[in-house]
């Protein structure tokens, strides 16, 4: 808006007419005083200001003006029909004003000035506001970097007063905190503690884990820099997630070395158990295996019926000990896995066929869904296999009701990795003790009586698919069904 400012009602008419007409919001005051009254109330673009004027002139109205900070940036265009010479008008400038136009006024000249200044502070007032909001802004941004680091120095606190080795890593996977704890095992915040030759490299099991954004979990020994000695260690490293992006991980290395000496303790006596139990067992199987063949019993006899059943329980035993076998040998890094070349497809058909060989094809179903392409991937064929017929039986065993069991397979081209899913549609788990179920000797309550087993099944299968650098889970709903799966990577 622009205010003008004269005593003369003739020129406040014509000069408001004159820029109206070029639509300029206009304003005017007939003298000093209601100048000042009004441009201290309203906001003002522009101040065309007479000099002649009754009891205050156009020079002390700019002097009072400038005198106020709401006012001191809006410029002046000076009009006088007297005050030409050059003294007035350096006068005019010293008090404030910005131009000095003399009467009569040249309308092109005026609105030209007019629109010049108008423009100058319609932008100077633009330019204030987004000053302004930029202020605000880094204002904000320093509170919050404020905030922030208040915030982080509490974290980094928290995690000094961990008994666990604890570090940070950005969201490239660098390191850039550690706690005390660390330099026990490593002489370098940079780099992770010396691992066991034996065990996986730690990070290239970070990277495989970041490339997916999941958190990383695995039991590693680290050399203790003081004794020289590995010590096992619970590591697990979790992703931070802010906007749907990962900002950063945090982890932990938790000393287990005592509860796995307790632990190999407890291994080496099943597996001694193991291996006499093996022996004997053996002989059984071998002897009641000459009985039949010396007896001649007919098949339709209850003989022959009990004979059946006793090779059968012979069986579940042998199956029982050979798994506690194979959980000796993963609690000591001896599980052996021979990967060379193999067709997938051919290893899912053959534990199918196992399955319908060993039970009644008329009430198990299994279908297939799903078709692997014709390539070879490196895999450990009898140990799949046997995640494979865990996995069916499995399905099986907890479907009393319902034994139609669907093997679904299909290739993820952008993870690269194959994924096999065996869908039952039995009793289903509930959502909180999934995960639970591949732990050693875990057995779900509301089916530990009803069914048989010693909850170790999962177990090996899932160190088995470890191994393998693969992942395994399950999807289940309560009296609906579950889905176990696993993948296998390509390379």
């Amino acid at each position: 808006m622009i205010l003008i400012v004269d005593d003369n009602q003739s020129n406040l008419y014509s000069l408001k007419k004159l820029l109206e007409s070029k639509n300029f919001q206009v304003d005017t005051a007939d003298s000093g005083e209601k100048a000042l009254g009004k441009a201290l109330k309203n906001d003002y673009a522009l101040i065309i200001l007479d000099v002649q004027m009754p009891d205050m002139d156009g020079f002390e109205v700019a002097e009072t003006l400038a005198g106020y900070s709401k006012t001191k940036e809006v410029p002046i265009i000076f009009l006088s029909a007297v005050n030409t010479e050059k003294k007035f008008i350096t006068k005019g400038y010293a008090s404030g004003g910005k131009d000095y136009v003399t009467k009569p006024v040249d309308p092109e000249i005026l609105l030209l000035k007019v629109k010049t200044f108008y423009n100058l502070q319609e932008q100077n007032i633009a330019m204030k506001k987004t000053q302004q909001s930029l202020e605000l802004e880094v204002k904000g941004r320093r509170e919050s970097q404020v905030t922030m680091k208040s915030q982080i120095e509490h974290f980094h606190l928290m995690l000094e007063s961990l008994p666990q080795i604890a570090f940070t890593l950005n969201e490239n996977g660098i390191v850039d905190f550690v706690n005390v704890k660390w330099y026990e095992y490593s002489d370098s915040d940079k780099e992770f503690p010396e691992t066991h030759p034996d065990d996986f490299n730690i990070r290239e099991e970070l990277e495989r884990c970041r490339k997916k954004g999941k958190a990383l979990q695995m039991e590693v020994r680290i050399r203790n820099r003081e004794t020289g000695n590995y010590r096992y260690h619970l590591l697990r490293i979790t992703p931070v997630d802010e906007e749907n992006s990962i900002k950063n991980w945090v982890g932990t290395f938790t000393d287990i070395d005592d509860q796995k000496k307790v632990e190999k303790e407890k291994d080496e006596f099943l597996s001694i158990a193991s291996h006499e139990l093996k022996t004997p067992l053996t002989s059984i199987k071998a002897y009641v295996q000459l009985l039949e063949r010396k007896l001649k019993l007919d098949k339709e006899s209850a003989e022959a019926g009990f004979v059946t059943k006793v090779q059968d329980q012979i069986e579940k035993l042998n199956t029982l000990i050979t798994d506690l076998l194979d959980v000796s040998r993963i609690e000591n890094g001896k599980l052996k896995i021979t990967r060379k070349p193999t067709n997938l497809a051919n290893v899912i058909n053959n534990a199918i066929d196992t399955i319908l060989q060993t039970h009644d094809e008329n009430r198990v179903k299994i279908k297939r869904d799903g078709i692997l392409p014709d390539i070879l991937i490196p895999i450990d064929e009898i140990r799949i296999e046997q995640v494979m017929i865990n996995f069916l039986t499995n399905a099986i065993k907890y479907s009393p009701n319902n034994n139609q069991v669907i093997v679904t397979t299909f290739l993820d081209k952008e993870e690269q990795e194959i994924k096999v899913n065996v869908t039952d549609f039995g009793i289903g788990i509930p959502d909180y003790k999934q995960e639970a179920v591949f732990h050693k000797f875990y057995r779900v309550e509301e089916s530990s009586l009803q069914f048989q087993g010693m909850g170790i099944g999962l177990f090996i299968c899932s160190e088995i698919i470890k191994q393998h650098h693969g992942n395994i889970g399950v999807s289940s709903k309560v009296d609906e069904g579950s889905t176990f799966y696993f993948t296998l990577p390509l390379n």
